[in-house]
């Protein structure tokens, strides 16, 4: 319809410019008669004006003709593309975000503005926010990358030893050839082990372990596996509210059905186990609930779930029949005295039959714990009880793919077989680690402590993870705001916030939050003195913005 209307009004433009009407795209078009009318009282200038206006006219002849060539030969327009990508949405890095990277360009450009930089406080990007890498994990990958650094003697010989261990697993000895499609063997292998030792000793099998660029890769192609109507219903995914936005855009995407599940913000942002199966129940009406996603520590809560609350997931997932994915990429982030990471695959065997036989798929990554590694891009899927039948049908799958980059397999390796006691590498590496953690400690503490402090704000304490998500309550008159402006109010505050102290965060609405309420994500990743400086400004600003509209 649309291309049948735009040829036909490109057929008719050679008549309609002799009126003074020129289309140069669907929906533009340019008043030419409103120009010689202005001037027909001085017949002096009409005839430069007429041969203007020729020149014009043929040349706009020309934009037309190629505007009408280049939509015949377009085969893919907005209205036939997959209508589930223009569902999707990232709020992580939504409008916001790209508004901050916009203004970026401006101060670039010497603009005046009541900052110096934007504080991009959005994303989960550890080394992005000035957190040095750890030594180790660089010469291996240095080593494995560049292969005349083992002549290097600087560099420990147990590093070079862990580097050559991956190179023997490369075809050709090299990084730069594939891998197995579900990734290095003896990294898989040293997966497998590190699960083992950090389980206490309950077994895991190598041929389990999955590598993936990152965690989100995992997840999204086990998705994929169970993207399967029952019954003529969409399969449904349930997903904690608020959640990380890689559900969402996932579950938008391969056309599932969303089931949230509301998190406890009263008790600490925990897993309420009557609201799980109050969500499944409303689900069941119109969809086949399949999967449940469990984020532990929590994105973008912060939480840490005790070993009773995963003993009773475990058990609801079992008499529900749902399959569990258990998102423990954050599991070395713990924070909280008295909090401490249980991972469902050692609470799930430990309790025993029929539990120990539920089927689980955990996920693991190089980008957060201590390491950071967000943009190189490593993880693992352990896959526990699948089908031998459908892991074969997921390994058919993942082939497709070829395999994930083997950059990042080799920095998972390194947080999978680590320097050990004794090791040359051990101690410059516990004392890195053992830094970085104790940092995000302090500043986990810091930031809490600050919202807290802060008139309107209510902040639940960071026991884990990178994140904050505190509360605000926002006074009618920016309620009302907002509404005027056409945004939601915590996008509306969040936009002002930037606009006016550079400070970029996501608004609650882009992660869920429980209706009437109002939150935003904000990292604790800034280094120490410019997250004060951050949480200075945040305080500032809304103090100004409740005096705005009080």
């Amino acid at each position: 319809m649309t291309l049948s209307l735009t040829l036909t009004l490109c057929q008719r433009s050679g008549a309609a410019s002799s009126r003074g009407l020129q289309l140069l795209r669907p929906g533009s078009v340019c008043i030419g008669r409103a120009a010689s009318s202005a001037h027909q009282h001085h017949p002096a200038t009409v005839s430069a004006i007429n041969q203007t206006q020729q020149q014009q006219q043929q040349s706009r002849r020309s934009i037309v003709t190629m505007a009408c060539v280049q939509q015949q030969q377009r085969c893919v327009s907005i209205d036939n593309i997959n209508p589930a990508i223009k569902t999707m949405e990232y709020a992580v890095r939504g409008p916001l975000v790209a508004r901050a990277g916009v203004i970026e360009k401006e101060l670039e450009q010497g603009a005046k503005k009541p900052f110096k930089e934007v504080i991009r406080a959005n994303i989960g990007d550890c080394h992005a926010m000035g957190q040095p890498p750890i030594t180790f994990i660089r010469q291996v990958l240095g080593l494995v990358s560049y292969p005349p650094l083992f002549k290097d003697p600087n560099i420990p010989e147990d590093a070079k030893q862990r580097a050559q261990g991956i190179l023997d697993g490369c075809k050709g000895g090299s990084v730069g050839s594939y891998s197995d499609s579900a990734g290095i063997e003896v990294i898989r292998r040293h997966a497998a082990e590190y699960i083992e030792r950090r389980d206490g000793g309950i077994p895991a099998d190598w041929n389990n372990i999955i590598l993936s660029a990152g965690a989100s890769g995992g997840i999204k192609v086990l998705m994929a596996l169970l993207r399967c109507p029952i019954d003529g219903k969409k399969p449904g995914v349930m997903i904690p509210i608020p959640q990380y936005p890689l559900y969402s855009a996932t579950i938008a995407e391969f056309d599932m059905e969303q089931i949230g599940y509301y998190l406890d913000e009263a008790n600490k942002w925990g897993l309420d186990i009557g609201e799980l199966e109050r969500s499944l129940a409303e689900a069941r009406k119109t969809s086949a609930p399949r999967i449940l996603v469990v984020i532990n520590p929590g994105n973008p809560t912060g939480q840490v779930l005790s070993r009773d609350n995963i003993e009773q997931i475990i058990k609801f997932a079992q008499r529900e029949r749902l399959v569990l994915f258990a998102d423990e990429v954050y599991q070395d982030n713990v924070y909280e005295a008295g909090s401490k990471f249980h991972s469902f695959k050692r609470v799930m065997m430990e309790m025993g039959e029929p539990y120990s036989k539920m089927e689980l798929c955990s996920f693991m990554s190089c980008s957060k714990g201590y390491m950071g590694e967000c943009g190189i891009r490593g993880g693992y899927a352990e896959i526990v009880n699948l089908c031998p039948d459908v892991r074969a049908m997921l390994l058919k799958c993942i082939s497709a793919q070829l395999c994930p980059t083997t950059a990042g397999q080799a920095v998972l390796d390194c947080v999978v077989n680590p320097p050990r006691p004794g090791e040359p590498s051990y101690e410059l590496f516990a004392k890195e680690k053992a830094a970085v953690l104790e940092s995000l400690r302090d500043r986990a503490e810091l930031v809490a402590r600050t919202f807290n402090s802060i008139e309107g704000f209510s902040c639940n304490p960071v026991q884990g993870a990178m994140y904050a998500f505190p509360q605000i309550r926002l006074p009618p008159k920016a309620l009302e705001a907002a509404k005027a402006d056409g945004k939601p109010a915590d996008t509306f505050y969040a936009f002002q916030l930037l606009e006016e102290t550079g400070i970029c965060i996501v608004p609650g609405s882009g992660f869920g939050q429980r209706p009437g309420t109002y939150h935003f994500r904000t990292t604790i990743l800034p280094q120490p003195e410019k997250l004060k400086e951050m949480l200075g400004l945040f305080k500032s600003f809304h103090e100004k913005f409740l005096a705005k509209y009080k």
